[in-house]
């Protein structure tokens, strides 16, 4: 049985491979495709302990290294991904956040109750100006999510005005008066969050015009300003919420169209995030490889209404969600990281990757502390987790020219079903070096990989690999450094044109050719 993705990736589920046998083809790209660097961006909602004892530790903390209230810590190791892009104020969160108030001197801001995440009271000193100076230490793009669900159309369109508009306005002169002269120029903006859910319940119509109208008072009826507007995408596989955006939003008003996807076991009994089953390890897999099927069905809807491509798939929610941590506030979604989240997000990148025609943004959640998180903070302490490291290894495919492949797979199975053990994703970067991104999800096999170079020559091959002694493993803080990239040199050249890869069970591997 063979399924076909229509960037030449081809998996071969099940017959006739040799046992534990897998290979791949790098082929010849038909036509140049950049993987978009913003497919490796990040998400951060005033949620738990993600903005707060997270990314921000306050002004007046001296115990925290760090810069207006911002960690150093964990700005230098974001930074250390070349994180291209950071999503603020949530998730839900952003359907209820009223950007004026936290704006102007800080002991005047009201507070806010935040009944999404654990109704903790917060005193809104993160705000606009707090992130996205933030995002310059970072060296990323903001990406602001507008309040859409308990907002006005003039709400939002001040917010514009306030971080973009270089000119006299009232918006930009309140921005001077609160210290700062020159606009942010923010390109990427998301109109509204999960509108079919917390951001209000909305049918697909009645969001459809309800977007219209916003994005309309956004900018000028040409978009002059030149925003990056996206629409709030389908959750999972309701691809009727994606025909109805496609068919009736024009692509002047719209130039990305959200999805929202995570690899859960259970909604209702999510498991736990270390001590798992070898059936819900299946599941989470199974769940985390479904993205691909997600992924080329809404890029099938969006080719028939947008054959030019006008329109980008943005993925800005996505990763593994499971019970939060014993002991902790279950609102706050804190939760480990293990070497399962590494298998989720080796996986989930190299299917980006592969579709990198139309997926041009993607966002983990979440940044610190938070689901998915590629940090974990404790007082003074910070760890990078499993999840970090694989996005560290894999940024070498920023922005580098997609390489086709075709891939037969041995399988993954459990109680008679089964997903393929090995996914791959090749690029090659501006200096002419070949990358390619291995993932064995197999939590007992090793993986044999032949790839054929095609065309790529290979004079040198080195290599890295983030594996460990059990499946369950994660840093702790106790433990940093349990789980981390070491060097991988047994990749073997064969009969000249082709090199064998033994990947061991459970691991990810990134080779660099030239």
């Amino acid at each position: 049985m063979k399924l076909r993705l229509k960037l030449g990736v081809v998996f071969t589920l099940a017959t006739g491979l040799l046992y534990g046998q897998s290979s791949v083809r790098l082929e010849t790209p038909q036509q140049e495709q950049i993987i978009s660097r913003h497919i490796y961006g990040h998400f951060a909602e005033h949620l738990g302990r993600c903005i707060y004892d997270g990314f921000y530790v306050g002004e007046k903390n001296d115990s925290i290294p760090h810069s207006d209230g911002v960690r150093k810590d964990v700005i230098e190791a974001l930074k250390n991904l070349n994180i291209p892009n950071l999503r603020w104020p949530g998730g839900c969160f952003a359907d209820t956040y009223h950007w004026k108030d936290g704006v102007g001197p800080k002991a005047q801001r009201p507070a806010i109750v935040n009944n999404w995440w654990g109704g903790v009271t917060e005193d809104n000193s993160f705000g606009t100006h707090d992130f996205l100076n933030m995002c310059e230490l970072l060296g990323a793009e903001p990406y602001l999510a507008g309040n859409v669900g308990s907002g006005e159309v003039q709400e939002l369109a001040d917010w514009v005005q306030y971080v973009n508009f270089k000119g006299e306005s009232p918006m930009s002169d309140w921005r001077r008066k609160n210290g700062r002269q020159e606009p942010w120029k923010v390109k990427f903006w998301g109109v509204g969050n999960e509108a079919w859910g917390c951001g209000g319940n909305m049918t697909a119509d009645y969001y459809t015009d309800i977007y219209r109208k916003y994005a309309t008072f956004m900018s000028d009826w040409t978009n002059g300003s030149g925003l990056y507007r996206i629409a709030s995408g389908a959750n999972s596989a309701d691809y009727n919420w994606t025909e109805t955006l496609m068919k009736k939003i024009p692509s002047g008003l719209m130039k990305g169209m959200g999805l929202h996807h995570y690899a859960v076991i259970n909604w209702d009994n999510k498991g736990s995030a270390t001590q798992y089953s070898e059936e819900e390890y299946f599941k989470t897999m199974k769940s985390a490889w479904f993205m691909n099927e997600l992924v080329e069905k809404n890029i099938a809807i969006m080719d028939k209404y947008d054959p030019k491509g006008l329109v980008d798939l943005i993925v800005d929610e996505w990763g593994g969600w499971y019970a939060v941590e014993p002991g902790t506030n279950p609102g706050f979604l804190y939760q480990q990281n293990t070497m399962r989240d590494a298998m989720i997000a080796g996986m989930t990148l190299n299917i980006f990757n592969n579709h990198a025609r139309r997926v041009k943004m993607a966002n983990l959640a979440q940044a610190v502390n938070v689901l998915q998180a590629v940090i974990l903070t404790e007082g003074k302490n910070m760890i990078l987790t499993p999840t970090y490291h694989v996005m560290e290894m894999y940024k070498v495919h920023q922005d580098a020219k997609l390489i086709p492949i075709s891939l037969q797979s041995t399988d993954f199975e459990f109680n008679q079903k089964k997903i393929p053990a090995v996914s791959v994703s090749a690029s090659q970067d501006k200096q002419g070096r070949t990358h390619i991104s291995l993932v064995n999800i197999d939590p007992k096999k090793n993986n044999k990989v032949r790839v054929d170079l095609g065309s790529v020559k290979a004079a040198k091959i080195s290599g890295r690999i983030l594996t460990a002694e059990n499946l369950r493993d994660y840093n702790s803080f106790k433990k940093p450094t349990t789980i981390k990239p070491v060097v991988y040199n047994k990749a073997k050249v064969v009969n000249g044109g082709a090199i064998e890869v033994d990947i061991p069970a459970f691991s990810v591997i990134v080779l660099e050719l030239i």
